[in-house]
């Protein structure tokens, strides 16, 4: 069935993530009744109470935000019953959708999610994707049901991982391929040449969202492991490690090959091209330090102002758990 006029349309989204999407509909020729968001919560070391990128970029273009606790809650899904929507388009929200609020609107809800699912289902797959050496990811559009990401699948667009992309590099180059994998699946939908194919579940892989903990250097892995951690936890919550009985976090990093007879850990040569640490296998180049209580900067600037010196074990201090105000 061909649909010939603008489509009412919810957007949910919270982070940066979703506001290229957001960006694409309000430019685009079907009609934003409303924008739900994650309510305020205190941020930062500050505990300062903040919105989401998506209520600030929302109000900022005169749209309805609606902040519900939970997406469950009768009186939320009574309100979105009353607006009436066509469709629902959901990008990075951060809860999962009752059914009987994806029953509302009359041709369903699409999520788009970045992986090409069912690899990488969950809170944080473009950083699990870089974690797990892959080479490829990409966006897909899915016809959303109650299940954490096991809708039929409506489009994908693979998108290649590079050497060094960090997490947040492939954040904003996937960013913006799912705005435009967006409104090509909405655009299709309107044409009635839409086919969704169902997930093969037997394939699906997890990606959880990640915490504090994951950043922890261990530098008996090879450099290669290592290097895709750091890569993949760039910039939140960062790699670390201790030198000289503090934290510091390290970012940018070349994965080299050689074999040695170097402890892991070992900082075996310091140039202002980087520091050189041994591996369990091989070694890894570091660009940048970020000392607790200072300011991320390169090696270069680094080893002007510390007293760093080669032979020095990093994360040698690690014998209890890192206190969480450290980090």
């Amino acid at each position: 069935m061909k649909i010939d006029y603008p489509l009412k349309i919810i957007f949910f989204g919270s982070p940066q993530f979703a506001i290229p999407a957001l960006k694409a509909l309000i430019e685009g020729e079907d009609k934003i009744v409303g924008v739900v968001t994650q309510p305020d919560r205190p941020k930062g070391r500050g505990r300062v109470v903040s919105s989401t990128p998506v209520k600030v970029f929302a109000i900022e273009n005169g749209l309805e935000v609606f902040q519900p606790l939970k997406a469950k809650d009768v009186s939320f899904i009574e309100k979105i019953a009353q607006i009436d929507p066509d469709l629902l388009v959901v990008v990075a929200y951060g809860q999962i959708l009752p059914q009987s609020l994806l029953d509302i609107p009359g041709f369903g809800a699409i999520n788009v999610h970045a992986s090409l699912l069912p690899k990488y289902r969950g809170a944080a797959p473009i950083q699990w994707a870089i974690i797990c050496g892959e080479h490829q990811t990409g966006i897909t559009t899915i016809k959303m049901e109650a299940g954490l990401d096991t809708g039929d699948i409506l489009m994908q667009s693979k998108v290649a991982i590079r050497e060094d992309d960090t997490a947040k590099s492939l954040h904003d180059r996937l960013a913006e391929e799912g705005a435009k994998v967006l409104m090509e699946t909405i655009s299709r939908l309107k044409e009635g040449s839409l086919k969704p194919i169902p997930q093969n579940h037997s394939k699906s892989t997890y990606a959880p969202i990640l915490k504090r903990e994951h950043g922890i250097i261990d530098w008996s892995n090879e450099a290669r492991i290592i290097c895709n951690w750091i890569r993949g936890l760039d910039p939140w919550p960062g790699c670390f490690t201790t030198w000289g009985g503090k934290t510091i976090k390290v970012f940018g990093c070349t994965a080299i090959e050689d074999e040695g007879t170097h402890s892991p850990g070992e900082i075996v040569e310091i140039t202002p091209h980087g520091l050189k640490v041994a591996t369990g296998k091989g070694y890894v180049l570091l660009r940048e330090l970020q000392l607790e209580g200072s300011r991320r900067m390169a090696v270069s600037e680094f080893i002007l102002g510390h007293d760093i010196t080669v032979g020095e074990i990093l994360g040698s201090d690690f014998v209890k758990p890192i206190p969480r105000e450290a980090l």
